[in-house]
């Protein structure tokens, strides 16, 4: 499971105390070079406005302009935008143009170039934004009223049905192969765990994120991910 909401605020919300036991075997820090054309997992600055196109996939599959009902909310509610996204009961499946994922009102919308997988899991995680950070959330069951830093990350692939079992940060140093992957990346050590979805970072911790809230966030790519086993979905 992850660190303590406390904890968390550190830089990589990592675990107070030295790892208990050694990466699997297999694992490493040194991964392989990353595939062509594969997706950023690190970046300099922390700026992830967007003002591009937004679309929306409806429940019937129409893919319409994205017109967001800003009067639900106050705009100075959450920041980076409205917070009509974050607070509707059942966020909106978002689409840009290209291969980027894109911050829209404190949600991920999902690249239009990126495999339906990928795009499942981005839209599966944005259920999560807005809930509070609970250690152990989200192992027990998927269903969680919030969600600590490995089960944010086993939602979001659970959500793309790459993953039948919740697993906690020491677990996810297996999950699928070593290195970074074209669209996905996953950063685990045994005391904390994020991911990186086509240039979004999905965290508990706010680490090199300007807003400082804590609980399952899309957040600025980080300089480094230093001290993480990196792992990716097979095929992503």
């Amino acid at each position: 499971m992850g660190a303590s909401s406390a904890l968390a605020a550190n830089p990589g919300g990592v675990s107070a105390t030295p790892p208990a036991s050694p990466a699997p075997s297999g694992s490493s820090t040194r991964a392989p070079k990353p595939p062509p054309g594969a997706a950023p997992v690190a970046a300099r600055t922390r700026d992830v406005a967007y003002h591009g196109p937004v679309y929306e996939k409806t429940t019937t599959g129409q893919v319409v302009p994205y017109l967001p009902v800003t009067e639900a909310a106050p705009e100075s509610s959450v920041t980076g935008g409205s917070a009509v996204g974050v607070i509707a009961s059942t966020k909106p499946n978002l689409l840009v143009p290209g291969s980027l994922a894109r911050y829209v009102e404190g949600l991920a919308a999902a690249p239009m170039n990126a495999p339906a997988a990928v795009q499942a899991m981005i839209w599966a995680a944005n259920q999560l934004i807005g809930l509070p950070y609970i250690y152990g959330g989200g192992h027990a069951s998927f269903s969680s009223p919030g969600y600590d830093c490995s089960g944010t990350v086993s939602f979001a692939l659970h959500g793309a049905s790459l993953l039948k079992v919740p697993e906690d940060s020491s677990e996810l140093e297996g999950f699928g192969a070593a290195g970074e992957g074209r669209w996905v990346t996953i950063f685990s050590n045994p005391g904390h765990a994020y991911m990186t979805v086509a240039g979004l970072r999905l965290d508990t911790s706010a680490a090199d994120d300007p807003s400082n809230e804590q609980g399952p966030r899309w957040r600025p790519l980080r300089a480094g991910n230093g001290g993480y086993v990196i792992r990716h979905p097979v095929g992503f």
